[in-house]
């Protein structure tokens, strides 16, 4: 199979396992479990995980001082701070919601890309940036009436620690098991939050059932599959390629509306298909095939 098409399909699958995420959160904290509890728990049975999966397919766990310096930067900062602002924006705003702010990174990731990676900045991704923001404002409202600026911020925040932990990504993966990278930042991340719990005043394990089974499907479904999946896709497709799917936020509004009620006006559906227009445009107007030979010959 062509490996676009195989990328495409990993990035698919890890952006249904994020897509999912949050609503394993709400469960979790309706359970009395804390931001930072969860998020250490999260990252340290991953870690687990991660670290098991290497052992039973027997791949080598080495890495070089510049690529463990890489690592702590994507998993100990940059992915522990878009975490953290994410699991906090849901306390705030519906999850649905959440999700779709969050889905502004392509825009971010573009106008990284230009800087940094150096491609180039069409019409057609200016305006679908365009296209991005005004959907952006049909969602949030004019007035920002009933809709918490705080939710708000911190899913912003999210969206722009995602796409520096995307580009930053896509220059240091490379050559490096998409699973050994996994493992590596679940690991320095569960490192991270536990300082963060520790700040908070500890881990508290004193919470419902229903708790450990939300945290079970973060582990499973929304860090080890979504990550791994996320960067076997990142080697074969690139950064602005790696921010195609729309999927993600769809499967967040469909069990949103499902399990939680939760609904948008008209002019919200609207800006929400324009903020995933605008961002496939952006997606679509990116990544020519020599640039895309370059990466396959490289991973």
């Amino acid at each position: 199979m062509n490996p676009l098409y195989v990328g495409v399909l990993y990035i698919f699958g890890s952006a249904a396992g994020f897509g999912v995420m949050s609503i394993f959160a709400v469960y979790a904290y309706e359970a009395g479990v804390s931001v930072s509890t969860l998020l250490f728990l999260r990252f340290l049975l991953a870690t687990a995980l991660f670290f098991g999966l290497l052992l039973w397919r027997k791949e080598s766990l080495r890495l070089d001082k510049r690529q463990v310096l890489a690592m702590f930067c994507l998993g100990g900062i940059l992915y522990t701070l878009q975490s953290l602002s994410f699991f906090s924006a849901v306390q705030y705003i519906p999850t649905s919601m959440a999700a779709l702010l969050l889905y502004t990174f392509p825009v971010f990731v573009a106008i990284l890309s230009y800087f940094v990676e150096k491609e180039r900045l069409t019409k057609k991704t200016v305006i679908a940036m365009l296209i991005t923001l005004v959907g952006l404002g049909l969602v949030l409202g004019l007035s920002f009436g009933g809709i918490h600026p705080v939710g708000v911020l911190l899913a912003l925040a999210a969206a722009l620690f995602y796409s520096v932990y995307i580009v930053v990504g896509n220059r240091v993966v490379k050559g490096v098991s998409s699973y050994v990278t996994s493992a590596y930042i679940a690991l320095f991340a569960a490192i991270s939050t536990f300082f963060i719990a520790l700040k908070d005043g500890g881990v508290d394990l004193s919470f419902a059932v229903q708790g450990w089974w939300a945290l079970l499907g973060i582990v499973v479904f929304s860090t080890v599959v979504a990550i791994s999946f996320f960067f076997r896709g990142l080697q074969l497709i690139g950064s602005t390629k790696a921010s195609v799917s729309t999927l993600e936020p769809v499967v967040t509004f469909g069990f949103s509306a499902l399990l939680f009620g939760e609904a948008f006006s008209l002019l919200q559906l609207l800006g929400g298909c324009a903020v995933l227009v605008g961002a496939a445009l952006i997606v679509s107007g990116k990544g020519s095939e020599p640039e895309l030979a370059s990466r396959q010959a490289s991973s």
